[in-house]
């Protein structure tokens, strides 16, 4: 019996990962198809590329599970002109995607071998409207700011506000949020007037993004 191909495996997991989950718009469903996952994995584990799970890229880092991620790109609603910036470049397969999608991706990663991975990957795609830059994911990237999207590539449980400030006015804060008890949902939040306001629409959960935990509440 033959092994089904990547491109079988790509397929199949739009058929039955994407599609049954509400993932439908064209552009999010062509992006998938286009985008091999199988680069973007240590070549050891390409085979688990398309399974519906996390998968460990490096320690403590994650590719993040089709599924959830189209989700999260259901709920971007990205536009063609946008700049986004996407906190956790790992291997680069969220900036592939993405870079799809918008017209400008700046990609923060903190790991100096996900960095390089991730840049040699994207190239390796011609992803040239995708950068990836070296540095705390938590600072984010203020150089380039300001961007209409900040897309968490993992959970966090907090939004850090020198990242809210590197978004336009009006722009928009996508990612799954964890709560104070522990829950993960698939949020989207806008920034407007110095505020910000964040709406739940999907129930996800995945690997969490490190450096994010809320911070502790003062008791006497």
């Amino acid at each position: 019996m033959n092994k089904p191909s990547f491109d079988e495996m790509r397929q199949t997991m739009i058929d039955c990962q994407l599609r049954p989950t509400g993932v439908s718009d064209p552009r999010v469903v062509e992006a998938f198809a286009a985008v091999p996952r199988e680069r973007f994995v240590p070549a050891d584990r390409a085979l688990l590329a398309y399974l519906d799970e996390d998968l460990a890229v490096a320690p403590g880092r994650y590719l993040m599970e089709p599924m959830a991620f189209g989700q999260l790109l259901m709920g971007a609603a990205f536009r063609g002109h946008e700049r986004v910036l996407i906190i956790g470049a790992g291997t680069g397969y969220s900036a592939a995607v993405i870079a799809r999608l918008v017209a400008e991706v700046v990609a923060v990663e903190q790991d100096t071998a996900l960095a390089a991975a991730a840049r040699a990957n994207l190239a390796a795609m011609g992803a040239d409207t995708a950068t990836v830059v070296e540095a705390p994911l938590a600072g984010g990237w203020p150089d380039g700011a300001p961007y209409d999207v900040l897309f968490f590539d993992g959970a966090v449980a907090d939004v850090p506000a020198a990242l809210l400030a590197q978004l336009k006015d009006g722009g928009r804060v996508v990612g799954v949020i964890v709560d104070e008890d522990g829950v993960q949902r698939g949020s989207a939040g806008v920034v407007a007037g110095g505020s910000f306001g964040q709406a739940e629409f999907t129930d996800i959960s995945v690997k969490r993004l490190p450096g994010f935990e809320r911070p502790k509440a003062f008791t006497f």
